[in-house]
């Protein structure tokens, strides 16, 4: 099971390429991964997780979300199913990008009492500052009020937080040392450890100059002060940079005890592999997608096979460096579309409409990497939703 190589099958489909023409594609034999976990996990890993639109729901898209709770909630359930956690109401759900902050809170009440019905599964949520539009912030005490709204209400619903990165913030903070006023305020009431997310504007570009600089090396050593300033109320960092050596570096320089989350879709296995010095839990928009070969490959490295791990997973990473290229905010279009082919929902419509957010050539290009990872659980039903994919974009296969 799980060869890295694999023989082809006999299905077969004609998908576009760059020069307009089209191309038959035949698929490879499909690779088999447990839907529950079975081993151990010696790495936390979070499944940063989609919403499934109602496409069904009479509102405008671009304006309202329509959320259909019970397939949103079961794909967590499938999460959970393979020793995940869940990232709740992060930016793979549409953060601030067509999900407002009471859908969002309503998405983390629902997922959290999800979780405790299923004996504590493991689920931490967004907390920020996105009920506070940007404009209207005038001083770093809006700030912080936004911030004790949003982790109140989770606290409220016995959720656990991810202090996520805050555009009000980026946009009026005058010097690191009004993130270190911020999030020494916000941190000292939290009611338990939270995990800290540093997001990239690769992923929003608001966040630019994050933590006080443009320079990286400057806005690091920002953040690793009021980390480890605060360790005893971090349970982890999650660095959202796509660049492998600054994490290593951080994670290096954080406080024993405090974890870090890689959020490097691009070289997720081996940060998460690791090296003499340490290595990296995982907290990924990409585990969405790929969820069931990620918690194998982790119970294989848990088992210490670590061929065993790299043989799964690393044939997954041109596919995600495919649906995270940029511009990399889009990413969550290739997430939706891959959940859409693996059959955890019925059509591929995206809160926002952000299905159009991506080519034809780009959702073609993703079949042909999920296909040759063996990430397509059932080839025939994606195949069929291939085709009524691209029929529906002028493309009769």
């Amino acid at each position: 099971m799980n060869k890295p190589v694999m023989p082809a099958s006999s299905l077969s489909l004609k998908l576009p390429s760059a020069d307009g023409s089209l191309m038959t594609y035949r698929l490879a034999a499909s690779r088999s991964f447990p839907a529950r976990l079975e081993g151990t996990l010696n790495r936390v890993a979070f499944s940063a997780a989609h919403v499934v639109a109602n496409p069904l729901a009479d509102v405008d898209p671009w304006l309202t979300a329509a959320v259909d709770w019970d397939r949103t909630i079961a794909f967590r359930e499938h999460v959970w199913d393979l020793g995940l956690g869940v990232a709740e109401a992060m930016d793979t759900a549409q953060r601030g990008m067509g999900l407002d902050w009471p859908t969002s809170l309503e998405l983390i009440q629902r997922s959290v009492r999800a979780a405790k019905a299923r004996g504590n599964a493991l689920v931490f949520s967004g907390a920020g500052t996105d009920h506070l539009a940007v404009e209207d912030a005038r001083s770093l005490d809006d700030v912080i009020r936004a911030y004790e709204h949003q982790v109140a209400a989770i606290e409220k619903a016995g959720g656990r937080i991810i202090l996520m990165a805050s555009r009000a913030l980026a946009r009026i903070a005058c010097s690191p040392d009004d993130y270190v006023q911020v999030y020494g305020r916000v941190l000292s009431q939290v009611a338990e450890p939270v995990i800290i997310h540093w997001l990239g504007d690769m992923f929003d570009p608001a966040l630019s100059g994050y933590w006080g600089s443009a320079d990286l090396g400057r806005a690091m050593d920002t953040a690793v002060a009021i980390i480890n300033a605060h360790a005893g109320k971090i349970d982890g960092v999650k660095i959202s940079l796509l660049d492998k050596q600054r994490e290593i570096d951080m994670r290096r320089r954080v406080a024993d005890g405090v974890k870090m989350y890689t959020g490097d879709d691009f070289n997720y296995a081996e940060l998460i592999a690791g090296d003499d010095k340490g290595y990296s839990h995982a907290l990924l928009g990409i585990f969405d997608a790929i969820a069931p070969a990620a918690s194998y490959a982790l119970t294989r490295l848990a088992a210490s096979d670590a061929q065993g791990f790299h043989d799964v997973l690393g044939p997954t990473v041109p596919l995600s460096r495919h649906i995270f290229r940029a511009p990399t905010r889009f990413y969550k279009t290739g997430v939706v579309f891959m959940a859409y082919l693996n059959g955890h929902q019925d059509h591929f419509t995206m809160v926002g409409g952000q299905e159009s957010a991506r080519s034809t050539l780009h959702l073609a290009e993703l079949f042909r990497l999920a296909d040759q990872a063996g990430l397509l659980a059932n080839p025939e039903l994606a195949t069929r939703r291939m085709k009524t994919v691209l029929a529906l974009r002028g493309v009769e296969s």
